[in-house]
């Protein structure tokens, strides 16, 4: 599996260049639909603007449809400031903590792009003594444009304007001891994922006895991703997204994630167990934890009202929603898991 789990995070760092906050995410897709047809594959860009591919199988009234999202964090430019600024509403859980100081590109309706950074509103601790006693959000922070304007007449002739798509800088790096640090390895991880088990069953020329689909959703980030795209004859949903890392929690960066229950309850005791069963028998190092603060594509599916198994899995990552963390070993897991599940 070295060969796929290297493609794996080739193709993750290259999706991560591709700047896709939830509701701006047209170039991500196109990107990834390219990567699949390189692979021999058919994808579908659905209505939403996410991907559907059928990777082939016998049982096609047992299908399984396997779920990622490419959507991430962000922000929209809610106000143009009197002093040229930008005031930000975030997309999705864009927490201000962990956008502080960091790098963004202001994306105009009329295709431009412009640089900044994400401040505190009279961010120099020289000038101002009150600086590290104020609470971080998003009404006391402004992004300051990297181009010479002032007020807000001048911000707005660069054609800046309220509703403006900011995406920031994900500081992607793969560390000579295998670790993988970037922003949006939710879910980016697993879309590159998806892309190695997709080429890994083309290359093996392996066909699993129950039909399979991967849809990767742009919209899971503000909970409607998986609410439709279900192709007929689907009886189960795994949703293959971070696995989370933290104290009280099992899992490591190193392991693959099976989450027995998270915000929305417990996920399907005969899919855990089974995923249990596989990770064993295929020799994949595994955790499985319960995340009360979490949601996945699989449950938003059953919401919607699709009458279908679930699970959740995914590569341990840590620091979620903030600069990220994981490894090529949590990745290789995560494929040992797919195959042993799936084949």
């Amino acid at each position: 599996m070295k060969k796929y789990v290297s493609y794996c995070v080739e193709e993750t760092k290259n999706i991560l260049n591709v700047d896709s906050p939830v509701g701006y995410t047209r170039n991500a897709a196109d990107f990834v639909m390219e990567e699949y047809k390189k692979l021999g594959y058919c994808p579908v860009k659905t209505k939403k603007g996410g991907i559907l591919v059928d990777l082939g199988g016998k049982d096609r009234e047992n299908a399984v449809l396997l779920e990622a999202h490419l959507d991430t964090l962000g922000a929209m430019v809610a106000q143009v400031k009197e002093n040229g600024r930008l005031r930000l509403s975030p997309l999705g859980g864009m927490n201000p903590n962990n956008g502080e100081a960091e790098n963004c590109r202001i994306i105009t309706r009329a295709g431009n792009i412009y640089e900044g950074t994400l401040q505190m509103n009279n961010a120099s601790i020289h000038v101002n003594e009150e600086l590290n006693k104020i609470k971080r959000s998003f009404e006391q922070m402004e992004v300051v444009i990297d181009e010479k304007t002032s007020s807000r007449k001048e911000t707005e002739d660069l054609g800046i304007m309220t509703g403006d798509i900011v995406a920031f800088e994900p500081r992607t790096r793969v560390t000579g001891s295998g670790y993988i640090k970037s922003r949006f390895l939710d879910d980016k991880l697993s879309v590159g994922i998806f892309l190695g088990f997709a080429k890994f069953l083309k290359e093996e020329g392996r066909i699993p006895a129950r039909h399979i689909y991967q849809h990767i959703s742009v919209y899971e980030e503000v909970g409607h991703g998986a609410c439709g795209t279900v192709p007929e004859g689907t009886t189960e949903i795994l949703a293959v997204d971070m696995g989370c890392v933290g104290e009280g929690l099992r899992c490591t960066e190193h392991q693959v994630s099976i989450c027995a229950k998270d915000s929305g309850g417990p996920y399907t005791y005969d899919v855990v167990s089974d995923l249990i069963r596989a990770a064993k028998k295929g020799g994949a190092d595994f955790a499985v934890d319960i995340y009360p603060r979490y949601g996945s594509d699989a449950d938003a599916a059953l919401t919607a009202g699709y009458d279908v198994r679930h699970g959740l899995i995914g590569p341990g990552v840590y620091a979620s929603h903030g600069y990220e963390r994981s490894h090529l070993d949590g990745v290789e897991n995560t494929l040992k898991l797919l195959r042993a599940y799936l084949l």
